[in-house]
């Protein structure tokens, strides 16, 4: 009898760990996105796509951060250091 209830906690025990590692898997796949948009972008490229309008999704995607102060830090902790990095490379920030 103990084992039928082991067997039926284990599994709960190894989705509760998937659940804990990963919070916002949407704002993963987004901060990979953006990670992978500035590593990928020369200078010049991110210059111009500095000063344009932002689409639907992503004003979206920014109301969503703005509302919620958890999301915000983790996805500000996942892109900060690629993102910073390639700002100061490109003279974006003093």
């Amino acid at each position: 009898m103990k084992l039928h209830y082991l067997a039926a906690l284990i599994p709960g025990i190894f989705l509760a760990g998937a659940i804990h590692a990963q919070p916002y898997p949407i704002v993963d796949m987004v901060a990979d996105n953006v990670v992978q948009k500035y590593q990928s972008a020369n200078c010049e490229q991110l210059w111009e796509q500095k000063g344009k309008p932002k689409s639907e999704r992503e004003k979206e995607m920014l109301q969503m951060l703005r509302n919620n102060p958890q999301m915000r830090t983790y996805f500000i902790d996942k892109i900060a250091g690629p993102v910073v990095n390639k700002m100061f490379e490109c003279g974006m920030i003093p």
